[in-house]
């Protein structure tokens, strides 16, 4: 069965600026439980008493229970209402994160972490949510305060997590993400408009979806391709500035590396920029704009393993760039998958973040590699290679898009007549792939 609504569903009369806050709320609530355990493996291995390799089996079992949630869970969205399906996801990760806190081993803990992952999929469904309740010329903004929430979440999850372990132990920072996460769901009951699923689909058609979207919509061919290539270079410089900095040429510790990831906060203000940037000037010209911010940041990161303060300052505004390229650029490419069908948003976004995920699983694999065999530089010369990759693909839709307008144009000055420009250059647009 297919769907054949094909209505795009107008503005939401619930899609208030406190919605929006809400769902934001609900983003950083949701990635946060994927990034928090980071900073408390160590802990983990003390109080458990375990092998610190062993212990960080913990945060891979929350990251693959993650990458199968965005599989199993988020097509869901176009099949049941979206208020309902959040408050109980969010019930369930609160519920995880209480079982993990009362793990006796770590066996337990890594089952619960899992299962965790797989329900704390909340962030992928608010996009959709949130881009249904608000008209198209505001769905860039939109999408960067709900990519703001998420950031907001990412980092202070880590810093507070590993603070509240350092006080209190491992199982504090569970404790403290259960009851935000039922603290949120509370809230979503109370605060999300009540929506209509937009497909009548089974579930097994939900999850093939997904693939047969990847082969029919070039544009989201073409965003996934842009996010995966982007994302596999900032984990490869993520994955790469920690081996760096806990190296022979900083000598830090680890506590530094995390305090050193939240001098990017300031990404959370960039992405709104960004997404209001969308909306005036296309996902296009932002996408170009964010390469070429990418593959300036390669260069100032390849003076970053210089040392001394020249070389942390390097790296601090080359991973300024880098995260402020990659997080606009995702608000590009997520305004224009979502501009594609309506009707089968949420299944749209778990092809895109699905890519997204094995393009940065790719790229911290990548990095590990380039750093053990060529150091620092490596990793620059990745992070060149990947956003160059990008940047060609973007320069042959460009072209190609322009070689259409030119041809519908000169159809449009034959016996039509010119009248029909506007409409040729309007298809020109929607074609772009």
């Amino acid at each position: 069965m297919t769907d054949h609504d094909h209505r795009q569903p107008t503005a939401h009369p619930g899609a208030s600026p406190r919605v929006i806050l809400a769902l934001a709320l609900v983003c950083g609530a949701a990635v946060g439980n994927v990034y928090f355990p980071q900073a408390l493996s160590p802990l983990i291995a003390s109080g458990l008493h375990v092998s610190p390799d062993a212990a960080a089996g913990v945060v891979t079992a929350t990251q693959f229970g993650y990458a199968a949630g965005i599989c199993l869970l988020v097509p869901l969205g176009d099949r049941l209402p979206y208020r309902p399906l959040l408050v109980t996801l969010l019930t369930l990760t609160g519920l995880g994160l209480l079982a993990a806190s009362a793990a006796p081993g770590l066996v337990p803990l890594a089952v619960a972490s899992a299962m965790v992952g797989v329900t704390t999929v909340a962030a992928p469904l608010a996009g959709p949510l949130a881009a249904g309740l608000v008209p198209e010329e505001r769905r860039g903004v939109t999408g960067g305060t709900l990519l703001s929430g998420s950031l907001a979440g990412m980092l202070l999850s880590r810093t507070a997590g590993g603070a509240l372990g350092d006080w209190l132990g491992w199982r504090a920072p569970y404790v403290l993400a259960a009851v935000l996460s039922l603290a949120v769901a509370a809230l979503s009951a109370r605060l999300l408009p009540l929506t209509s699923p937009s497909s009548s689909q089974g579930y097994a058609a939900l999850l093939a979806e997904p693939l047969r979207l990847l082969r029919t919509e070039p544009g989201l061919r073409r965003s996934c391709l842009y996010q995966a290539l982007v994302f596999a270079g900032f984990s490869a410089v993520w994955t790469g500035v920690a081996l760096l900095l806990t190296g022979p040429v900083y000598g830090m510790g680890a506590g530094a590396v995390g305090m050193f990831a939240l001098v990017n906060a300031v990404t959370m203000v960039c992405t709104p920029v960004a997404g209001r940037q969308v909306d005036r000037r296309g996902p296009d010209a932002v996408n170009r704009v964010c390469f070429l911010v990418v593959g300036a940041s390669a260069a100032v990161l390849a003076l970053g393993g210089l040392g001394g303060a020249a070389g942390v300052a390097a790296l601090v505004v080359g991973t300024l760039l880098l995260d402020v390229g990659m997080q606009s650029g995702m608000v590009a490419n997520t305004v224009r998958i979502q501009g594609l069908r309506a009707q089968v948003r949420s299944r749209l976004t778990t092809a895109y973040m699905t890519c997204a995920y094995l393009g940065g699983a790719i790229g911290s694999w990548l990095g590990t590699r380039a750093y053990g065999r060529f150091g620092w530089l490596g990793v620059c010369a990745l992070v060149a290679a990947l956003t160059a990759a990008a940047l060609a693909r973007h320069g042959s839709a460009t072209r190609r898009a322009a070689g259409r307008f030119r041809r519908s144009a000169a159809s449009a000055a034959g016996p039509a007549g010119p009248t029909m420009a506007p409409r040729a250059a309007a298809t020109s647009r929607e074609e772009t792939s």
